[in-house]
């Protein structure tokens, strides 16, 4: 099992790419938990659990989740693109 916590935290954008090919290459055939604040970090997921004061509050694919406007998710991802 391999465990990342805010392992992208004090990356720029283009360190964070060159971390995640490396994780995806080192993650392969292990169970991988990230935390993470970014969003950006977890995009490659096969699945997030959202939690808010320590409960989970939505869990699915990344994708699903940001399709979906009433997805806290999707607003966390909003929020961080300032939109």
């Amino acid at each position: 099992m391999l465990i990342l916590d805010e392992a992208a935290a004090n990356l720029d954008g283009e360190s964070e790419e060159e971390l995640a090919c490396a994780l995806d290459r080192a993650r392969a055939g292990r169970t991988t938990l990230v935390i993470a604040h970014r969003l950006s970090t977890i995009r490659r997921a096969d699945r997030v659990v959202v939690l808010e004061a320590g409960r989970v509050v939505e869990q699915g694919a990344f994708a699903e989740l940001v399709a979906r406007p009433d997805s806290r998710l999707a607003h966390l991802l909003a929020h961080q693109l300032g939109q």
